[in-house]
């Protein structure tokens, strides 16, 4: 058949499609003559309900069906005559004035665009990198040892010092009247470790058990409590209880209550050591992807489809519902949320995603099996039983296809840090696992 293709836009294109209406009216009785086999209706017997009494019935819904049917195949076919690749969904309308006999109908449609990827050797990448210190190792200790401290209560005559959990009763302000939040009777936290806000957690410390104090409070004003943010509160606060924290000692016993395979003070290191690596190593990934990925749209040239924008924007929408309805957020899934603040982001998404998938297609950079492999072992190191978490993997084909688009742009990444211009920064510990 000869399509003819008409240009609207850039991107956008509009073909004519026929259909002769004998085909369709065919197609309908066909498939009205099998449903009567089925369909059942008051006074008949199953398979003897009259044709007439099907094509009222379900008549107009079979037609729709095989009009939708005949005119995806027709436009299906068209598209391949002209080589075009499709974006999106086409808009379908039916058009008058066609030839007797036959039904025509517009497809209108975006194609997905020419990408020009630009010079790689001019592209500006910085590749940060991390190494994991003792001081590091240090601290990771001092972690696992706090999620196993115990608590005992101190002696009456003793303050409470950074440290220690105070169980307290308290009740704040604002002129006068109180607020919603602000009173709590046999309410705990830990002293020092960020729990209240600095003036609060201030004023408890140096308080003995049974003392009561009045302070006043100047919540900032970005705090989450739109009520009283930027404004001051008297707080009173009595202390209930003091107990101190106990931190279990590094040694032989603390190594094998963690499960630790040699457990010593040298394998505990070394345990943490290997596993702060193998977290460092993931996130400097992380990091220079986003790198090569923000150097890579900068560096090349398209046209976005809008339909695949709107498609990445609903999706991002229906993620938002998800995550409310997750949260236990009331009516989530018919709460307004406006697709317009999601759509820069899915624009920059979908443009990344035809850009990667031209430079992949270009230079053969496809998830080879033993990359997927690997990554699927490296990643199932973090588990307690590894080998059924690569079983888990290997058996799923959606969880292996969101493998498979990690290790296609790790590849993307490595290829392009072989030919930008790099720039070599080193991170500190801390700056990587809190950025």
């Amino acid at each position: 058949m000869t399509v003819q293709v008409e240009t609207l836009d850039k991107l956008e294109r509009r073909i004519t499609l026929t259909l002769p209406t004998s085909a369709i009216s065919t197609e309908v009785e066909s498939r009205l003559k099998k449903l009567s086999r089925t369909v059942k209706a008051d006074g008949f017997r199953p398979g003897k309900v009259p044709m007439s009494v099907v094509a009222q019935r379900y008549g107009y819904s079979v037609h729709y069906e095989v009009m939708n049917d005949k005119v995806g195949q027709v436009f299906s076919e068209a598209v391949n005559e002209a080589k075009l690749r499709v974006a999106g969904a086409p808009k379908i309308a039916e058009k008058e004035g066609a030839p007797e006999g036959q039904v025509a109908f517009d497809a209108t449609f975006e194609v997905y665009p020419d990408v020009k990827l630009g010079d790689l050797s001019t592209a500006e990448v910085e590749r940060v990198s991390t190494e994991v210190t003792e001081e590091a190792i240090d601290k990771t200790i001092d972690i696992l040892r706090k999620q196993r401290r115990t608590f005992a209560q101190r002696p009456a005559a003793e303050g409470a010092v950074e440290g220690d959990r105070v169980t307290i009763d308290f009740e704040g302000k604002i002129d006068g009247v109180p607020f919603d939040g602000g009173k709590a009777e046999g309410f705990q936290f830990l002293i020092g470790e960020g729990q209240m806000l600095e003036q609060f957690d201030q004023a408890v410390r140096g308080m003995k058990s049974g003392e009561s104090k009045t302070f006043p409070l100047q919540f900032p004003e970005d705090y989450q409590g739109k009520d009283v943010a930027g404004k001051e509160a008297d707080f009173m606060v009595t202390l209930k209880k003091i107990e101190a924290q106990h931190l279990p000692e590094v040694n032989e016993a603390f190594a094998k209550s963690l499960g630790i395979a040699e457990p010593t003070v040298e394998g505990l290191r070394a345990d943490v050591k290997k596993n702060l690596e193998r977290e460092v190593k993931f996130r400097v990934l992380a990091r220079n992807k986003a790198s090569v990925m923000d150097a890579l749209v900068t560096a090349s040239e398209l046209d976005v489809p809008k339909a695949l924008v709107a498609g990445e924007t609903e999706r991002m929408v229906e993620a938002a519902r998800a995550d409310l309805k997750k949260r236990g957020v009331k009516d989530a899934d018919t709460a307004p949320i406006p697709a317009e603040i999601f759509q820069p982001q899915a624009e920059k998404r979908v443009r990344l995603g035809l850009v990667v998938g031209e430079l992949v297609r270009a230079n053969n950079l496809q998830a080879k099996p033993d990359q997927l492999q690997k990554h699927i072992e490296e990643m199932a190191q973090s588990y307690e039983k590894p080998s059924e978490v690569v079983r888990w993997y290997l058996g799923d084909r959606q969880r292996l296809a969101e493998v498979e688009a990690v290790v296609v742009e790790n590849n993307v990444a490595e290829f392009v840090l072989g030919k930008a211009k790099v720039t070599d920064k080193v991170l500190p510990f801390d700056e990587l696992m809190t950025g």
